[in-house]
């Protein structure tokens, strides 16, 4: 069975999309050490997850010369690796190695994790996150904590429904302020 975690940063108010659902605040604590984590994490492999809104920041950035020259390597894997999208409005995803999902959420991701290959990992899409958390399909969660305060935005749980309890399996700080927490669920 296929496992599918969860990366995305958050603000120290718990936010992971500022008040105008931006997240360019999260590449705002660049150094050596954290871009060399970035790149050895992109490593990882996995079919990337996305939701509609999220997918289009992404594939608007990923493809651009400005981030292969900010980061070739997160670049390379971003541009090459395989993804889906879960959209009820978007016609043909233009990024490469783009599969479309339009079918309910839950079960075609129950249908995703019973299928052989790599794990699956959920970027940004935090209204995936909220409907996936409460029927327990995420097996992990990898938070980026930035030292930052947004004052306002949207958490990736957002209405979720019950309390969701994780335990907490590493943690890591960096000297740019950044601490990654990785949970199991």
């Amino acid at each position: 069975m296929r496992k599918l975690s969860v990366f995305n940063h958050i603000s120290l108010d718990a936010y992971f999309v500022d008040k105008n659902g931006q997240m360019s605040w999260a590449k705002a604590h660049q150094d050596p050490e954290w871009n060399s984590f970035v790149a050895d994490n992109a490593k990882g492999g996995g079919e990337l997850m996305f939701g509609r809104v999220t997918y289009e920041m992404m594939a608007g950035f990923w493809p651009t010369p400005m981030a292969k020259e900010m980061m070739p390597e997160v670049a390379e894997r971003m541009n090459s690796g395989p993804k889906i999208v879960f959209s009820r409005t978007l016609d043909s995803p233009a990024w490469n190695n783009t599969r479309l999902i339009k079918g309910d959420l839950v079960s075609e991701v129950r249908k995703l994790k019973e299928e052989s290959g790599d794990d699956m990992v959920i970027m940004g899409s935090g209204t995936i996150i909220a409907q996936l958390a409460p029927a327990k399909l995420i097996d992990s969660y990898q938070f980026v904590v930035n030292p930052i305060v947004l004052g306002g935005g949207r958490t990736m749980f957002q209405d979720l429904p019950n309390q969701l309890n994780l335990t907490l399996k590493e943690s890591r700080r960096f000297g740019n302020g950044n601490v990654v927490l990785t949970y199991a669920a």
